[in-house]
């Protein structure tokens, strides 16, 4: 029954429902943030709640997902809540094989049609960068690492060709072996809390740079 239930509710459309529908409307003057992305992004508030404290950002991760799972619950989850950004960090459950095998460029697709959606709408878009991972501990011998470098290189390329701002998350905790810098992570994937206080100023300045622009 659990996973006729899940299969029903494929792209998790309902765990963010009621938070939707109780977030209040933009203040304003005020510039909302959603984040939008995976197990990083949802973690992020647990560890480091701080990030988000007293601030007009809405994280709006879901573990274990990938691109397409995001794309299909972009309008419910991103664009109806009127914000003028959002930060999209999607990819490495794609490379894990979470839901089944995929190309790069059929991840990379759907984060450009994430990006795309959101422009059409006019909300700003920042696409950040997979963070390291030499291996999966939930999917050992897949090897990563040089997927994850590929895959940046081609949302880099996109970002640099559209004008839009690319988060370079990766430069910052890479390792020599491609993988996560060992103090940043527990499991060499999700960040621990002196991961994101990597990630939250760099967060922060990429988000003030892109909404001080025109």
């Amino acid at each position: 029954m659990a996973a006729k239930a899940n299969a029903q509710d494929w792209a998790n459309l309902k765990k963010y429902q009621n938070e939707n529908a109780a977030l209040n409307p933009v203040e304003l003057g005020q510039k909302r943030t959603v984040f939008m992305g995976d197990s990083i992004t949802e973690f992020w508030s647990v560890l480091h709640p701080e990030f988000f404290t007293n601030k007009p950002y809405v994280n709006r991760g879901i573990s274990g997902q990938t691109t397409p799972q995001m794309l299909v619950r972009f309008r419910a989850d991103v664009i109806t809540l009127k914000p003028s950004l959002v930060v999209i960090m999607a990819g490495v459950n794609d490379i894990a094989g979470n839901t089944g095998p995929s190309t790069l460029k059929m991840m990379a697709d759907n984060i450009f049609s994430m990006a795309e959606l959101a422009k059409a709408n006019q909300i700003k878009v920042i696409l950040c960068s997979v963070l390291p991972a030499y291996d999966f501990s939930w999917n050992k011998g897949s090897f990563p690492a040089q997927k994850i470098a590929i895959l940046n290189a081609m949302i880099k390329n996109y970002a640099d060709a559209n004008k839009i701002l690319y988060l370079d998350y990766y430069s910052a905790m890479v390792d020599e072996r491609n993988g996560m810098k060992a103090q940043y992570s527990e499991d060499g994937v999700h960040p621990n809390k002196a991961g994101y206080e990597v990630m939250a100023p760099l967060a922060e300045k990429a988000i003030a740079e892109v909404l001080s622009s025109k």
